[in-house]
């Protein structure tokens, strides 16, 4: 399994305290016309890989391999005009994330999730963006 299934199964509803009505991964969020079928929902998708030199003088490649991870939130509050209600909802679900991730330790990452940054990426009639972004770190080896 990928990092990024992990992670999605790791937010994806079902396991009782479920924060997010869809999780998905960036095929389907790039699918989005103006607003997920379904809210809150959360996108994870792979925003950049950077690897390391080779730490070995001989024999096989050995390299580190740091993934960043966004995880975008996307949540609706039209309960209240000056967006009080909705500001609170993605400060709830930016912590139940964060909650979720920092420290997990999956299968295909060396090293614990951790936070690397958050941006706002857009608000709009009540709805807001966000982009959370998580640091897993691994190995990459040569084939033989």
């Amino acid at each position: 399994m990928s990092l990024v299934a992990e992670l999605i199964a790791r937010l994806k509803p079902g396991g009782g305290a479920d924060a997010f009505a869809i999780v998905e991964g960036a095929t389907e969020f790039a699918q989005i016309d103006s607003v997920p079928t379904a809210m809150p929902a959360a996108y994870v998708m792979t925003l950049r890989e950077a690897s390391d030199e080779n730490s070995r003088a001989t024999g096989r490649v050995l390299q580190r391999l740091v993934s960043d991870i966004a995880v975008v939130i996307i949540t609706s509050n039209l309960s209240d005009v000056p967006g009080s209600a909705v500001s609170s909802d993605i400060e709830d679900l930016k912590d139940w994330v964060r909650s979720r991730l920092i420290g997990f330790e999956t299968p295909s990452s060396d090293d614990p999730i951790e936070h690397v940054s958050g941006e706002l990426l857009k608000t709009k009639n009540g709805t807001v963006w966000f982009e959370d972004v998580f640091g897993a770190a691994g190995y990459l080896t040569e084939n033989t």
